[in-house]
């Protein structure tokens, strides 16, 4: 007695006969197509003790099906074969009583070997691995298939396509409504695509049970795989074959509704569609979904998600807004003039064109689009305004509605004029762009915002944790990070930091960056070429400068990257773009009512340009200037009681005691070069030759630049870290925490942290899984 189970296609025939082999005594066969005498044959059976095979035993009628169990029952032996579900209670009956006399087998999938003998046995000699890993995926292992794919692996087997047209041909006729529900759960399957179960039944027009029973129906014949959820995919391809092109365009259209009235994710939804190639009017509408759900997180995707609408036929207003966010993002140049958005996205399009140039480093333009706008585009605007001098105008634009984020940066905008009172709601308007990234292209993070305010208020470090921080969160897309690692290596140039600014301005050179970059990459390039003492550089570094101040287009939040350009500008005595410059940033600040800070930063430059010009005249008036002030923060004044000194110097007053403690006040306040410039000037102009050995000696340690990686060292295997930066890589790279690895180090969490953040942008990286592998290629393991 033996129960044979397998769905069609599976062997079952082939292996009932066998089991006739195998038994040695007669067998005769019970078929639906020779069951007309059927006692006549058991009792033969009972008589020659002959083995009676019963095949397809789930096609047999019920009465057939009882007589072969009151036979089993009396004891003739019997070997039955069925598919996997059983249909009836005498099927189960007859099936109860075979099993409970002997063994039940199950047909799955052909083990890799019976797969080559069979595929050996179809070409006439054997196969490769590539051809047997090639039909192992075709067929699912299916032995009818198998057959099917060996004889034919290049296309769709015939024999395939011939099996399920004479499957489906009740449905195809429409006499059966049940086989036309079945018909398309097939052709919906056959897409291969990962549907949840109300899409599938959406799509099918199948309630739960019914679409139950077609799977079931469907495994039974042999067309899924043995998980019994997706097609074998030969038997797919053989579905989709006999579909003619406009009953596959049907189709998809049919699973892109389905989509979308189950409410299923867009994005998912849309890579599903793009798996089928689906080309649909609804199709275009579920990937222009896609694509707005991806536009401010993922810009470079919904990109080509825009690019899959229109190739659908999407009607181009409709993602003319979310392309421009995107690619405003992207930091890819956006035709404003092209096709135009629908009138509902106008005011998205405005918001894009305020973005666009402030990226473009167009503060004025920016604060007009966007004020032009519609919320929250005043709100934008109010940062634009006031590094323009458009004070009254930006309290009035900050009363408008818009997201908290947006909100907390234009009150934290508003408060610029003093740097150190802006600067906690910078912080904190910064936190909140990361718990709830507004829905909007943000013409400036208020991380960037804030470092350029950290720095004009002395304080660096805050600057750095704020950039590290956008550049780790990857806030505001790739356009913002440009801005935000350009900005980190100004910074740590401005502070004496040279290797980091010197490994961007390698990662930069070459890139197109938006104006707004240009201009801090410009800075960023003369500021290390005159610490460098490098002419040629410097030269090289002004043919950048040039047309980005040749733009006038400067505003206060650029006044600190501008003075790097205009002192270059004067080492090299082009001073036809200072002055036209200077009178931009004065009139600005003049607007805002002569903030101190912006004040002291303004004549500080002024007193730079006569020290590099060596014009003692114009370094004492911009020294008066700085001395009828009376700032707050430390940095001012010390620049303040520095200017004086100077002025004192280039007149060939030289006291070197004051002249150090000046400059220490300069070098505490993070002007390092600028102290040790003060101090070498100090030097070549004292008559004392002790005094000026001891001012060169101090000199040098503060102009002193890091060292720069270079291939040819070994240092240069480390990627430019320092000894406690590569201390802190290898236990991050043994997983421990940053508690841990203070623990270890002795040094405090936040101290970790900030080592990391200075890891990752010498590495060039964003995230921890980037970090992680560049630094296991970096740092072999130790033995």
């Amino acid at each position: 007695m033996t129960v044979v189970v397998g769905v069609d296609g599976s062997g079952r025939t082939r292996r009932l006969g066998e089991i006739a082999t195998a038994a040695g005594r007669p067998a005769v066969r019970v078929s639906p197509a020779t069951t007309d005498d059927l006692q006549v044959l058991l009792d033969r059976a009972r008589a020659d003790d002959a083995l009676v095979l019963v095949d397809d035993a789930h096609h047999l009628e019920p009465a057939i099906l009882r007589s072969l169990t009151v036979a089993a029952r009396g004891g003739v032996s019997m070997a039955i074969a069925r598919r996997p579900t059983i249909t009836g209670p005498e099927l189960a009956d007859l099936d109860e009583v075979v099993a409970g006399q002997g063994p039940v087998e199950q047909l799955g999938p052909l083990p890799s070997a019976a797969l080559a003998e069979l595929a050996k046995e179809v070409l006439g000699r054997p196969a490769t691995s590539e051809q047997l890993d090639a039909l192992q995926v075709a067929s699912a292992g299916l032995a009818a298939v198998a057959v099917a794919v060996a004889a034919d692996p290049s296309g769709t087997p015939p024999a395939l396509v011939a099996r399920l047209q004479r499957r489906f041909a009740t449905a195809a006729a429409g006499r059966d409504v049940a086989e036309r529900g079945v018909a398309g759960l097939a052709a919906v399957l056959a897409l291969g695509l990962d549907l949840a179960d109300d899409v599938v039944c959406a799509a099918t027009g199948l309630d739960p049970a019914e679409a139950a029973t077609g799977m079931r129906s469907l495994r039974d014949e042999g067309l899924l795989t043995p998980d019994g959820e997706r097609m074998i995919p030969a038997v797919a391809r053989a579905v989709l074959f006999d579909l003619p092109p406009s009953e596959r365009r049907r189709l998809h259209e049919t699973v892109a509704t389905a989509l979308l009235a189950t409410g299923a994710d867009p994005v998912r939804a849309a890579g599903q569609l793009r798996a089928a190639r689906a080309r649909t009017p609804t199709a275009a509408d579920v990937y222009r979904r896609a694509g707005d759900r991806l536009r401010f997180t993922d810009p470079g995707s919904a990109l080509t998600w825009y690019d899959d609408a229109l190739d659908a036929g999407a009607d181009p207003s409709m993602v003319a807004a979310g392309r421009a966010e995107a690619a405003t993002l992207l930091g890819v140049p956006v035709d404003l003039d092209g096709p135009a958005a629908a009138p509902a996205d106008t005011g998205r399009i405005a918001l894009v064109a305020g973005a666009a140039a402030a990226y473009d480093g167009r503060a004025g333009r920016a604060a007009e689009a966007l004020l032009g706008a519609d919320a929250p585009g005043p709100v934008l605007a109010v940062p634009a305004l006031v590094v323009t001098g458009q004070l009254a105008a930006a309290r009035t634009a900050a009363t408008g509605s818009a997201p908290l984020p947006v909100r907390r940066l234009a009150d934290a905008a508003l408060a610029m004029t003093d740097p150190a009172a802006a600067l906690p709601l910078l912080i904190e308007a910064a936190e909140s762009f990361e718990q709830a990234p507004p829905p909007v292209a943000v013409p400036d993070l208020p991380h960037a915002v804030g470092a350029l305010v950290a720095v004009a208020a002395g304080d660096s470090a805050t600057a750095e944790h704020l950039l590290d921080r956008a550049s780790t969160s990857g806030a505001g897309g790739p356009v913002a990070l440009d801005r935000h690692r350009t900005l980190l290596a100004w910074v740590r140039m401005r502070t004496g930091r040279y290797d980091s600014a010197v490994a961007e301005l390698r990662r930069l050179s070459g890139a197109t960056l938006p104006g707004r970059e240009r201009l801090t990459y410009a800075g960023l390039t003369a500021g290390i070429a005159r610490r460098s003492g490098d002419i040629a550089q410097l030269r090289a570094a002004w043919s950048v400068a040039e047309p980005v101040l040749a733009r006038r287009a400067v505003d206060l939040s650029q006044l600190e990257v501008v003075e790097e350009l205009l002192v270059a500008a004067a080492r090299l005595r082009h001073h036809q773009r200072i002055t036209p410059v200077l009178a931009d940033l004065a009139g600005i600040i003049d607007q805002l009512g002569r903030p101190t800070a912006w004040t002291v930063s303004l004549s500080w430059i002024r007193l730079q340009i006569a020290v590099v010009g060596e014009d003692p005249a114009a370094a004492a008036a911009a020294a008066d200037e700085l001395a009828s002030l009376d700032p707050g923060g430390f940095r001012q004044q010390a620049q303040c009681r520095a200017a004086g000194r100077w002025a004192a110097v280039l007149a060939g007053e030289v006291d070197p005691d004051a002249v150090l403690a000046d400059a220490a006040e300069l070098a505490a306040a993070e002007l390092p070069w600028e102290s040790s410039r003060l101090i070498g000037q100090a030097a070549v102009r004292t008559t004392d030759a002790s005094a000026a050995r001891r001012l060169l000696e101090r000199a040098r340690e503060l102009s002193r630049m890091d060292p720069v990686p270079d291939e040819t060292q070994q240092g240069a295997s480390h990627g430019g870290l320092s000894d406690r930066e590569v201390e802190v890589a290898r236990l991050v790279l043994a997983g421990r925490t940053h508690r841990e690895i203070g623990t270890q180090l002795f040094l405090s969490p936040k101290t970790v942290e900030h080592h990391v953040a200075r890891i990752r942008g010498k590495l060039g990286v964003t995230t921890r899984a980037e970090m992680v592998a560049t630094l296991r290629s970096l740092l072999p393991e130790e033995s």
